[in-house]
């Protein structure tokens, strides 16, 4: 649908709704996420949307960090014990926010870069470090918490690359097919992963991706992308609050409040206008000239 926010309303969906271990949510759904993301990547290499040298300079940076961040989470568990779940959710209710925040950002404040835009990148020797950069702090992001990736990537491809928007989502969902990969390995290896409920998720994203992209027609991507920003900033809100901390319930209230308003409007309201400025137009152009008009020549 938007090409970002898998991982990130998964792996809270898991949590907080079905109650699943953090931990074993994080390495299932990255497992999902490396079935549906192969998939999609094949169909944009096929479409040339993917910058093929760009994925893969960030594919150094991001394996090795992703199966680092596996290790880290190994460690932390062993070093806090009972504790842990709580830390888990609390990093991934930070990350959460950092990208419903960052998806916002795009959304609304991006578009001022559209006439820079490139469809490919000369990968030189400073092209090369940043793809490298980027991809070690998404890799790692992702192997601890399973979120964040999409949006991270998005915005690195926007600000530091000034790819068009076909290429920004066919080079972020390729490189995201080969970096989930490697971080399901991981917590494959680690033990973190519930095969059934992988198989049970992947059936239900079959329709799930026949409604978004019927969505995306009818809505576009760019009221998508803030609907999707507000979900992610109430599921991290939501986290937090799992977690301990005091969140006011009126606050995490707002987001699906908002997110009903601006499903209302693009649905019902938009339309509505559209279809009356037609008819606004034939009145006006129909209407009899008036007692002071020129006669016509």
């Amino acid at each position: 649908m938007t090409g970002i926010g898998g991982g990130s309303l998964m792996t809270p969906l898991l949590i907080l709704v079905f109650g699943i271990k953090p931990v074993t949510a994080i390495g299932t759904d990255l497992a999902y996420g490396a079935v549906t993301k192969t998939v999609g990547g094949w169909r944009h290499l096929r479409h040339g949307t993917v910058d093929m040298p760009l994925s893969l300079w960030m594919a150094v940076g991001s394996v090795p960090a992703a199966i680092g961040g596996v290790y880290v989470l190994e460690l932390v568990e062993r070093t806090y014990g009972d504790d842990f779940d709580t830390i888990l959710i609390v990093a991934l209710a930070v990350v959460l926010l950092i990208t419903g925040i960052l998806t916002l950002t795009r959304a609304l404040f991006l578009k001022a870069l559209h006439d820079k835009e490139r469809d490919s990148v000369t990968m030189d020797r400073r092209a090369k470090v940043a793809a490298i950069l980027l991809g070690l702090v998404v890799g790692f992001v992702l192997g601890v918490t399973s979120a964040g990736s999409g949006a991270l990537i998005a915005v690195g491809l926007i600000l530091l690359f000034r790819l068009v928007p076909s290429r920004v989502v066919g080079t972020d969902i390729f490189h995201a097919a080969i970096l989930l990969w490697a971080a399901s390995a991981a917590h494959i290896v680690a033990g973190n992963v519930d095969f059934a409920l992988a198989g049970n998720i992947l059936l239900g994203s079959v329709p799930g991706v026949w409604l978004g992209s019927n969505l995306t027609l009818r809505v576009g991507a760019g009221v998508l992308r803030t609907t999707l920003s507000l979900v992610l900033i109430g599921a991290g809100l939501a986290l937090l609050s799992k977690a301990g901390l005091d969140v006011p319930g009126w606050v995490i209230a707002l987001f699906p409040a908002a997110i009903a308003a601006m499903v209302v409007n693009s649905l019902v309201i938009q339309p509505r206008r559209a279809a009356r400025r037609p008819e606004a137009s034939a009145t006006t152009a129909e209407a009899p000239p008036g007692p002071d008009a020129p006669a016509e020549t």
